[in-house]
């Protein structure tokens, strides 16, 4: 069986240390962890890694992040793997630091990766993992937070965020999304 694991981001060394990169942090944090390497494909890196018997596909597209859905959806198509195995990694503004969510569906929340993904697929039903970066910023200032750099504070806790995150990754991808959220949501 199949997953296609797309952690958003933007492609470039400029936004490698962002918050808004979190995606791209747990795919890393999963292929190191696995003994995989990122290659550049058509529309991303991937790296594909095997998980108690299952292949995860791990995608990190370069296709920008307002443009994520073009790049999901290619894989999805190449890979033949249904909506109801990929999973979607996010910054969240809304979930204080530390904090991680899987959700089946929901709105983009304003995110535009989100919102092209939902627009690519015609539809807001598909698992996606929000990574929570917090909201310490001034008003007006949401996109300079999400494309600032993580603070030293920060940074202390970011490696158990990404260890975390990867922990509900492997868990949606071995136990099923339902008791995966009963598990990591608590």
């Amino acid at each position: 069986m199949k997953f296609l694991i797309i952690g958003l981001g933007n492609p470039g060394a400029e936004y490698e240390h962002t918050r808004h990169n979190v995606g791209f942090r747990v795919v890393d944090t999963i292929a190191e962890a696995h003994g995989g390497s990122f290659s550049t494909e058509r529309h991303g890196a991937v790296s594909t890694v095997r998980f108690k018997g299952k292949s995860l596909i791990l995608l990190k597209p370069s296709t920008y992040m307002n443009l994520s859905g073009k790049a999901v959806r290619y894989w999805m198509e190449a890979e033949k793997i249904s909506v109801d195995r990929i999973l979607v990694i996010t910054d969240d503004l809304n979930l204080p630091l530390e904090s991680i969510r899987l959700r089946a569906k929901g709105s983009d929340g304003g995110h535009n990766g989100l919102k092209d993904i939902q627009n690519v697929l015609g539809s807001n039903v598909y698992p996606r993992l929000r990574v929570g970066v917090g909201d310490d910023f001034g008003r007006g200032r949401q996109v300079e937070y999400v494309l600032g750099e993580w603070t030293n504070d920060e940074n202390l806790v970011l490696q158990e965020i990404l260890v975390k995150s990867s922990k509900a990754v492997e868990s949606f991808c071995s136990i099923g999304l339902e008791r995966a959220m009963n598990s990591m949501n608590s």
